[in-house]
């Protein structure tokens, strides 16, 4: 499932930490060796060494890191020494009330996630930041997209593959019956639709849409839906019927057009490098007909692109400074 390479035979969490600490020393940080060493090291092994690093020198690894690293490779590297979660509630915490309200990227983030990860980024994201998620969605967002997020967090969705054939085509009918009306389709519908049904309900859904009426339900989503409700949406259709063709699709458009959206490339490569990667980059090439790889190296000027793809050691890499 990961494109991460890590050797055969490996130095021990001790071993790493004394050369990372190393590199810390003189005048500059030497990043080629951080490099080669965390990104060639799975979630596990990043755990160790960061606990010999704080055991041996006294101090969190991570604030190591950001003090010596600058840029996109200082966010890229601290988001991968994070775990999962950790991520998903940086990430949301960040998009919701940073400086730069970002409401695609929490949009992914809630949207993108199972019922039971959400149920333990909630469990999280209070004791962390002092407050509920919820409360942070329902201040930084409005209207149908708002509606949407609180619903799509309050409701546990089962998460089996068995589905009720005849729900599912009371749901088409409903769907298509209020998306005729002139004023157009039922955002109350499809918030409830969309928020308490399974994944699986929802591939049967789309298909059954489809077969009866002879169009796609993203495609009516995409005519009736707007903004940020419209995102919300096409996520979770997306990743009910194909995660890695879903992430393969936002990669392309953080690096189509004008300058390349660094942080959604980052934030993307990061956190599916462990999960599907290898899926992702096959669904790019389907789609695209050019390599992930060939088209990363070429929007970031190699800044992310030995991080999680390249073998071999790198040992010069450029650093772009965050605009």
């Amino acid at each position: 499932m990961s494109t991460l390479k890590v050797p055969s035979s490996l130095p021990s969490a001790k071993d790493d930490a004394t050369q990372i600490h190393k590199a810390f020393k003189g005048l500059g940080c030497d990043a080629g060796i951080i490099i080669n060493i965390l990104a060639h090291r799975n979630a596990t092994q990043r755990d160790n060494i960061q606990q010999e690093f704080e055991t041996m020198y006294s101090y969190e690894l991570k604030k190591g890191l950001s003090s010596e690293l600058h840029g996109h490779l200082k966010k890229a590297i601290l988001l991968w020494m994070q775990n999962p979660l950790e991520r998903d509630l940086s990430t949301l915490r960040q998009s919701l009330t940073g400086p730069i309200v970002e409401l695609k990227a929490a949009t992914e983030v809630i949207c993108s996630r199972s019922s039971s990860q959400i149920r333990q980024i909630k469990q999280a994201y209070t004791p962390t930041y002092g407050t509920q998620l919820e409360y942070d969605v329902d201040a930084h967002t409005s209207g149908n997209h708002k509606q949407l997020m609180l619903a799509y967090l309050s409701t546990t969705r089962y998460e089996g593959p068995e589905i009720d054939r005849v729900l599912v085509e009371n749901d088409v009918k409903t769907i298509h019956k209020y998306g005729d009306r002139k004023a157009g389709m039922d955002e109350k519908i499809l918030i409830q639709v969309f928020s308490e049904r399974s994944r699986a309900h929802l591939v049967a859904l789309d298909s059954t849409y489809q077969k009866v009426y002879g169009k796609e339900l993203r495609r009516a989503i995409k005519r009736e839906a707007s903004g940020h409700f419209k995102h919300g949406l096409l996520t979770i259709l997306q990743c009910a019927e194909n995660p890695a063709k879903y992430f393969a699709m936002m990669l392309r458009k953080a690096m189509k057009g004008l300058g390349t959206k660094d942080t959604t490339l980052i934030r993307i490569i990061i956190t599916r490098t462990e999960v599907d990667m290898q899926k992702i980059k096959d669904e790019y090439q389907k789609l695209y007909k050019k390599s992930l790889i060939d088209a990363v190296h070429s929007e970031t000027l190699d800044v992310i692109f030995p991080l999680i793809f390249k073998e071999e050691t790198w040992n010069i890499i450029l650093v772009i400074v965050s605009v």
